[in-house]
């Protein structure tokens, strides 16, 4: 197995697996020391917490990304705001508290710089790593950063 196909089954393991065994600790456990129907009450309160964050967060993204398009520059953070507000709205409809939390993490504006950091050093890597085009411009094939044949500086003279 590659090794991209290794992190990719970790990932579906984490996901389908882990989370939601962790959840249902979670719940188990919140339910044990406050009760059932505090701890559903607890649940939909978190649900409307978030869904009003998600609402307001979001059209702040737009506004921004609006904003910026408009005046002729580059979108960067205001994209990957929007794709982490987008993220947390996914993981504040999955029930439970564990993902509501990270949701919530992802769409608050104090915690999402910290996130968008994170992004944006993840999706540089996976530009240089399929593109070839780093800091300093474009890597060739072949020379330690990429497999392919040995590229050779030289001149052509023509005759």
């Amino acid at each position: 197995m590659s090794r991209r196909g290794r992190r990719a089954a970790v990932l579906l393991f984490l996901a389908f697996v882990v989370m939601p065994i962790l959840e249902i600790y979670v719940l188990i456990q919140v339910g044990q020391a406050i009760g059932p129907w505090w701890t559903i009450l607890l649940l939909v309160l978190d649900s409307i917490l978030g869904a009003w964050l998600i609402k307001r967060e979001g059209r702040r993204a737009w506004q921004a990304l609006r904003e910026q398009v408009e005046t002729g520059r580059m979108p960067h953070k205001e994209l990957a705001d929007g794709a982490l507000v987008v993220l947390g709205g996914a993981f504040m409809l999955s029930p439970g508290f564990v993902t509501d939390a990270l949701g919530i993490l992802l769409i608050l504006p104090v915690t999402r710089p910290l996130f968008r950091g994170l992004l944006v050093s993840y999706a540089g890597r996976q530009v240089v790593r399929r593109t070839g085009f780093g800091p300093g411009g474009f890597t060739a094939p072949g020379n330690g950063t990429r497999p392919g044949p040995e590229v050779v500086q030289g001149e052509v003279v023509d005759d």
